[in-house]
């Protein structure tokens, strides 16, 4: 089954100036919630099941959304307090069927093709970090990745600079990556188990060129509504 774990319940602080009533996946582009856009280009990628992770302000999105978008059943993993990405990862995978799945944040829209990260799992069956092509990493942070595309490090934001992969927030998971993750409850994916995991095991960098931005800022706000107004 094709299933994604969608992150969705982060508090959204650098966007409150802008979007304060609703929880960021749902701030409005072209007069409709984000979230839609997002879970729209993954019902158009052949998605049979989505997970969302919601936590703060989630009655809204619950509300809006139901049990199903586009005929693609919805699971909630609810946020009863914060419990960081990996926290969250590894409560949404309680609702996953076994396999792999994919993880993507709530707050960016990236207009992957899956197919070639679905062939890439077929022929690997390793975890993938979806690598976006971008002219400047220092705002981001900077993949390290060798000749045979495994990923070997991060560098840090400001601590790198010009082109270069960053990590585009969407990945391929075993869906029993959990037994590899650290016991505390609540921890970040990408910064307590991501970058001591990459020295550990193998993981792939799939590099990408589709169009990408996040609304986690008020100025990328304002360059999505232009960016995402044609998206259906």
């Amino acid at each position: 089954m094709k299933q994604a774990i969608v992150l969705a319940g982060g508090f959204g602080t650098r966007l409150r100036s802008v979007v304060s009533d609703v929880p960021k996946p749902m701030a409005s582009i072209a007069g409709r919630p984000f979230l839609e856009l997002l879970l729209g280009h993954l019902v158009s990628n052949g998605f049979e099941r989505i997970v969302l992770s919601v936590g703060y302000l989630s009655e809204a999105i619950v509300a809006h959304f139901g049990d199903a978008f586009r005929g693609v059943p919805i699971a909630y993993a609810v946020e009863s307090e914060p419990l960081g990405t990996g926290g969250a990862i590894r409560a949404a995978l309680a609702h996953c069927e076994r396999g792999h799945v994919y993880v993507l944040n709530g707050d960016t829209y990236l207009a992957v093709d899956t197919a070639a990260t679905d062939a890439l799992w077929a022929e690997r069956g390793l975890p993938i970090i979806v690598a976006r092509a971008v002219d400047d990493t220092a705002r981001y942070g900077k993949l390290e990745v060798d000749a045979s595309g495994r990923i070997r490090g991060f560098l840090e934001k400001d601590a790198s600079g010009g082109p270069g992969l960053i990590n585009a927030g969407c990945y391929v998971l075993p869906t029993d990556i959990a037994d590899e993750f650290p016991a505390s409850e609540r921890f970040s994916f990408e910064t307590e188990y991501l970058r001591d995991a990459v020295g550990r095991r193998e993981f792939l960098a799939l590099p990408t060129d589709a169009e990408f931005i996040d609304i986690g800022t008020p100025e990328d706000y304002a360059r999505a509504q232009i960016l995402l107004s044609a998206h259906g």
